[in-house]
């Protein structure tokens, strides 16, 4: 297993433009994604959020999220429309300040690529091998398990949206 990098792949039935959207709106991202953020996305720019439930959450997702109402920040790296949008930023299973700027931080990449049927979008977070042994596992299964649920999440916002 290769604990410093987690990848997740989905298919979606929208053009780059519009899965590029979803992307790097921050309160389109937000209402996906399950967060709400005080400013944009910019590249070279840092953004303060709160997670929130997503609009696609259950209730009993909802209601059992572990770190609902938890501050987050996101140090926007690259924003290359329409195919790759990247930020760093701090797992909360590690930060004992969740508003902290300093410290390990990982690297979450999303790409996306013309299909036949509309877009492939593939998201790569890595950076976890610098992130404390103690606080590196439980952050990784937390993210490899996020990030399936929410390549699904951003499939069901743009496709039913």
């Amino acid at each position: 297993m290769d604990d410093d990098r987690i990848e997740k792949a989905v298919d979606i039935r929208a053009s780059r433009t519009r899965v590029w959207k979803a992307l790097t709106d921050s309160q389109e991202f937000g209402r996906w994604f399950g967060a709400r953020f005080e400013g944009p996305f910019v590249a070279g720019g840092t953004v303060r959020g709160v997670i929130t439930p997503s609009e696609l959450a259950s209730a009993e997702d909802r209601a059992n999220h572990p770190y609902l109402g938890r501050p987050m920040v996101l140090h926007i790296e690259r924003m290359e429309p329409p195919r790759r949008f990247s930020y760093r930023w701090h797992p909360l299973e590690v930060a004992v300040d969740p508003g902290a700027t300093a410290g390990p931080s990982t690297l979450v990449e999303f790409t996306l690529e013309e299909t036949k049927d509309g877009t492939r979008l593939t998201v790569v977070e890595s950076g976890f091998a610098a992130i404390p042994a103690a606080h590196r596992a439980p952050a990784y299964k937390s993210h490899e398990g996020g990030w399936s649920i929410q390549v699904q999440r951003v499939r069901v916002h743009i496709e039913q949206g």
